[in-house]
Formats: C-alpha cells, sequence, structure tokens
C-alpha cells in the first residue's frame, strides 16, 4: 500500500520494510524498522586521517555497517585497536599485553585508559567464535572515538611536533640536539 508522507515523499510499508523516495533527486531509500539500510549513510564519526591503511579499512567497513549491524562494528573496531597496538610497535596478540607494554615504555595516562575501556567494553569480543551479544549501537560509537583518541595521541600530535620541530632551521635543532646531548 502506498502511503504519502509529506513533502514529494511516498512510503511503502512492507512489514517493518519501508521503501521512500527523496524529494530532491527521486532516489529510493531502503528502511527496515525505521532504520535506513540503504543507501548505507552512518552517523559515525570519521576516521582520524593518519590511521594507517589496513586500519582505516577496518574504521570504515565498521561505519558503513553501524546501522544493520552495530555488533559487527564494534568486532572490527576491537580488531582496528588491535591492529593499532601493532602499529605501535606491539604483538598484537593480547591487547591487554600490548597496553603493559606500551605503559612501560612510557605511555599517557590517557591513552592508557582509552585503551583499557576498549579491552574492557567487550572483553575477548572479536576471538574466533565469539562476539558480545551486548553490544549495542552507543557501545560502537564509544569505541569509534576510542580508535580517534588513540590515533590522534599516538600517531598525529607526533608527527605534528614533529612536523614543526623538522621547520626549524637546521642550525637551532643542531644546537637542541647539543644542549641535550650527554657530558662527555
Amino acid at each position: 500500500m502506498e502511503v504519502n508522507v509529506g513533502r514529494g515523499l511516498s512510503q511503502y510499508d512492507l512489514a517493518g520494510f519501508a521503501v521512500s523516495f527523496c524529494f530532491h533527486c527521486s532516489e529510493p531509500a531502503f528502511w527496515y524498522n525505521s532504520n535506513v539500510i540503504f543507501p548505507d549513510i552512518s552517523t559515525a564519526e570519521l576516521p582520524n586521517g593518519d590511521l594507517p591503511d589496513d586500519i582505516r579499512e577496518d574504521f570504515d567497513e565498521a561505519r558503513s555497517i553501524l546501522g544493520r549491524s552495530p555488533r559487527g562494528a564494534a568486532a572490527l573496531l576491537r580488531l582496528a585497536i588491535q591492529k593499532l597496538c601493532i602499529h605501535l610497535g606491539q604483538p598484537g596478540k593480547n591487547i591487554n599485553d600490548d597496553i603493559k607494554a606500551l605503559v612501560a615504555n612510557g605511555l599517557s595516562p590517557s591513552v592508557q585508559m582509552a585503551l583499557d575501556s576498549v579491552r574492557v567494553i567487550g572483553n575477548d569480543a572479536v576471538h574466533p567464535g565469539t562476539i558480545d551479544l551486548r553490544d549495542n549501537r552507543d557501545t560502537a560509537t564509544t569505541l569509534f572515538r576510542l580508535v580517534n583518541f588513540v590515533a590522534a595521541k599516538m600517531i598525529s600530535e607526533p608527527k605534528e611536533v614533529s612536523d614543526i620541530f623538522t621547520s626549524l632551521p637546521q642550525s637551532k635543532r643542531d644546537a637542541i640536539t647539543k644542549r641535550d646531548a650527554p657530558p662527555t
């Protein structure tokens, strides 16, 4: 049955499924239980631009399925955190061990809290054959933020500081190196 939903939109109800047509472009949107399932529209934040490509792919895939599968998105984001630990020089086998090693190497307390939050929110959810059935959109949204936070603190900020420092005149950088050299 066709229903006019106003402003040039019409909608067809099919037991939880619906299709609507945009009044600007006339393209369809497919809905299930009030959620858009096509086209992929994500309200999740965009990935940090400095994320390595393989991690960005997981992040983008998580964004694309958030509306249809928050649990799947959360699992992909936990995987992204494990890959981020590998990018930061850890084995990536056990996130708890990776965090411990990063802390021993001077990891900032705020990044430690972010990583531990990811670890605790649905511990072991990405291991084969398991998924945390309690994961929901709020959990996944929090994980998007945490991945970007860790990337900003561990990749973007050091890169920005390095770029600023390397823009200093070479004579000034040499003077800093000389100042910081151990006494002979």
